[in-house]
């Protein structure tokens, strides 16, 4: 692992975490700060690596093994769903279980990418993380759950995409490793929008027209009178302007790229940028956006030529590689071009 590893990542970015802190309403600023302080151990805490080994024969169908944590935040907790069993009482668990299981899905049957390691490691999750915790992560072998405060953040196991976003931060970890840090950390988090957005399209079978390229569509709660979800790939700056939340920072132009020493060096802010990039691209080629667009990014990550300090430019030029390696010279590297250039990331 290099020195800003992706083994601890979280759906919701401390920006967000941190302004609610600051909040005039106590029970606001209590479960941020809260949500803060678990964070904060937890990435200390973090450990590296699958957490059992992947069978020598990588297999179709996925391992899942969901936990519950109990409401402590020792981990992974009690065993209460695996790979097999039936659906249990518990929806958060069932919607882990089944989250985790299309993530397997559009790795394996959209890439031939069998699990997130492509070798079969098994896919673990905890659900019921600590009380009223605000946040999900991958701490570098597993899927954390908080069940939010209620008012807040909702249940994080609502949105698939959360789901596959998270977890498409152990693919990052396990082909291109991508440093979570500045240009690089900020790709490692648009990476895992794009496969969570993806993983969601997948599942409910919609192309790039009918998507709604939201991260986190479902996750708000009622506290929050003016926002749709964390991101928007769409848009990027309009997901909230909430009076509770504040503003949606993301820019979708390196005209506005935001220079700043916190969320290492604004790594879930100018992700804005790639993603913006990606969705122009999916809905330039049209159809589905997992198929060419996100075929061009699976082989970006997978074909070992980004350093793991790339910076947006360099990752730039690997699609269009990409595209030409795999379509040629057709409509496909000229809508990579067009994309790249629409938000102001040099590919020459």
């Amino acid at each position: 692992m290099n020195q800003h590893s992706s083994a601890f990542c979280t759906i919701v970015p401390p920006h967000i975490l941190e302004r609610l802190s600051a909040s005039d309403d106590p029970a606001v600023a209590e479960a941020a700060r809260r949500t803060l302080l678990v964070d904060t151990a937890q990435r200390a805490a973090r450990t590296q690596g699958p957490a059992a080994p992947a069978d020598a024969e990588p297999s179709d169908t996925p391992k899942r093994t969901i936990y519950d944590a109990g409401h402590g935040t020792d981990l992974p907790g009690v065993v209460v769903r695996e790979e097999g069993d039936a659906a249990v009482k518990d929806a958060t668990v069932n919607r882990a279980h089944a989250g985790l299981g299309a993530t397997f899905d559009l790795f394996a049957k959209a890439y031939g990418h069998r699990s997130i390691d492509g070798a079969g490691m098994p896919l673990l999750a905890s659900v019921h993380f600590d009380e009223k915790y605000d946040n999900a992560f991958w701490n570098g072998e597993q899927m954390v759950f908080g069940d939010g405060d209620g008012e807040l953040f909702l249940d994080f196991t609502i949105p698939v995409d959360v789901i596959g976003h998270e977890l498409a931060h152990g693919f990052t970890q396990h082909s291109a490793n991508l440093a979570y840090f500045g240009q690089s950390g900020a790709l490692n988090e648009s990476v895992s929008d794009v496969f969570g957005s993806l993983v969601k399209q997948y599942a409910l079978g919609q192309s790039a027209a009918q998507a709604d390229w939201l991260i986190g569509a479902g996750l708000l709660g009622p506290a929050i009178d003016n926002g749709v979800a964390l991101r928007s790939m769409k848009e990027p700056g309009t997901a909230y302007d909430d009076d509770v939340l504040g503003k949606d920072p993301q820019p979708a132009t390196m005209a506005d790229y935001v220079r700043t020493g916190s969320d290492n060096g604004g790594v879930h802010i100018n992700s804005g940028i790639p993603n913006h990039a990606f969705y122009l691209l999916a809905t330039e080629l049209g159809g589905n956006a997992w198929e060419r667009a996100g075929q061009i990014w699976y082989d970006v990550m997978t074909g070992g030529t980004l350093t793991e300090e790339a910076r947006f430019s360099e990752f730039a030029r690997a699609t269009v590689a990409a595209a030409k390696a795999r379509y040629g010279d057709g409509e496909e590297i000229q809508a990579v071009l067009k994309a790249w250039t629409a938000v102001g990331v040099p590919v020459e």
